[in-house]
């Protein structure tokens, strides 16, 4: 029997991780339905691509400083009442960026959207971190995303189907089902986190692992303390930051712009969302087959596998393909972008002090976020300058540095191995 932080038994079951995936799968799916509409609704405002990188880099420009403080909050308190918050908070963006008639306005409205995906990752990932035992990690976290991708692979495909010629009018249309679609969550946010009552009778076993875990508990009174920069030299941490960093820029920048290579190839905003989509399908089928993967290739040899494959093909999305090839290598793509968020997740949990996992956790979407900051404003200016393909090829290069990381031996392939890492583990 394991014990939880309430004194009582962590629960056995997966229903849970259930209700934390189909929640996901909706706020996921608002905002995957937004970026896009965003991205639209700012062409029929006038922006040019440096304003739409820009206005894409603002959704994560709140959540960059938010992301530590909800972490040291959640490590010493419950993760669920951030799912909630993130939930309004999402669905209010998208709602007034719909009537948003400025692009200053779509920004704000875009960065408050960003806020409220932050506020309900960093409360779910420290759920599935806080309620699975070290050996379930890689598969709950694997099956968490399924969540995300999920919601990416119908929230783009809705948005092209609701945006046509008239873009003010249509594109305002979607924000505001979106923001409809991100209220939906709320029906599946419950009972998802276990808070203990009373303590069940112990066996001797359970009196032993307990015994245990009150001997660990000075170790975990000094981790809680442990500072920021601490955290980061954890070996494994920051190669896990950057990973993570480099697949969300991708999966960001291809959701930005892949409506303005729409529009400069000719490809109709029905057609831009079936290929995001696809992607996301992808991502989905690779999430489902990571276990074998994992027994067969190990967590290095994935992560750097993927993200080599993942950093060629992005710059193949350069190229003046037709439409067919272009459904091909995004499809790969996604397969390929499937691997990073749940492998670094799990990567940085096991890597980080055993009483400040949430906070590593949110200094891992610290990075995300920085990235979404940089990544846009970055590919904007680049696409000024070079072209719209020319962010793709930039997105192959984070790509190929994350495969680089990835071989590196700085983070554990098992869970915690002595006594007292185990008791951490347990009491997390």
């Amino acid at each position: 029997m394991r014990y939880g932080r309430g004194g009582g038994p962590r629960p056995t079951g997966r229903c849970w991780l259930l209700r934390l995936v189909i929640a996901f799968s909706f706020a996921q799916g608002a905002v995957s339905m937004a970026r896009p509409a965003v991205s639209y609704r700012a062409l029929s405002l006038g922006a040019d691509e440096r304003a739409i990188g820009v206005i894409a880099g603002v959704y994560a420009l709140l959540p960059l400083f938010a992301a530590v403080p909800l972490g040291r909050r959640t490590d010493h308190g419950r993760c669920a009442p951030l799912l909630p918050v993130g939930v309004a908070l999402i669905a209010g963006g998208c709602a007034l960026g719909g009537t948003a008639t400025s692009l200053g306005a779509l920004a704000a409205w875009s960065g408050v959207m960003g806020l409220g995906h932050l506020c309900f990752v960093i409360g779910a990932q420290s759920i599935v971190a806080r309620q699975s035992a070290p050996a379930e990690q890689d598969r709950n976290f694997g099956h968490f995303t399924i969540g995300a991708s999920l919601g990416q692979l119908v929230g783009p495909i809705a948005a092209g189907a609701l945006i046509g010629p008239d873009m003010d009018r249509s594109s305002a249309l979607a924000l505001v089902v979106s923001s409809a679609v991100a209220a939906a969550a709320v029906t599946s946010l419950w009972r998802i986190e276990y808070v203990g009552g009373a303590p069940a009778p112990r066996s001797p076993e359970a009196e032993a692992e307990a015994e245990a875990e009150a001997g660990a508990g000075a170790a975990v009174e000094r981790a809680a303390k442990v500072p920021v920069l601490g955290i980061l030299r954890a070996r494994g941490v920051p190669a896990g930051i950057f990973i993570s960093l480099a697949v969300l820029s991708a999966t960001d920048i291809l959701t930005a712009y892949l409506p303005v290579v729409g529009e400069h190839r000719g490809i109709a905003p029905a057609t831009v969302g079936v290929l995001l989509s696809l992607r996301a399908g992808a991502t989905i089928a690779c999430r489902l087959v990571m276990t074998p993967l994992l027994r067969v290739l190990g967590r290095r040899a994935l992560i750097a596998v993927t993200c080599l494959l993942g950093g060629v093909l992005c710059a193949g999305v350069a190229l003046p393909v037709p439409v067919w090839a272009l459904a091909v290598m995004l499809a790969l793509l996604g397969f390929c972008l499937g691997v990073g968020q749940p492998l670094s997740m799990t990567t940085v949990v096991r890597a980080a002090p055993a009483a400040a996992r949430s906070t590593a956790l949110a200094l891992r979407l610290t990075g995300n976020r920085l990235g979404q900051v940089a990544a846009p404003a970055g590919a904007g200016a680049i696409a000024g300058v070079a072209g719209v393909g020319a962010p793709f090829v930039m997105l192959g290069v984070l790509l190929l540095a994350a495969a680089g990381l990835g071989l590196r031996r700085d983070a554990p392939e098992g869970g915690p191995s002595s006594p007292a890492e185990r008791a951490l583990a347990e009491k997390n």
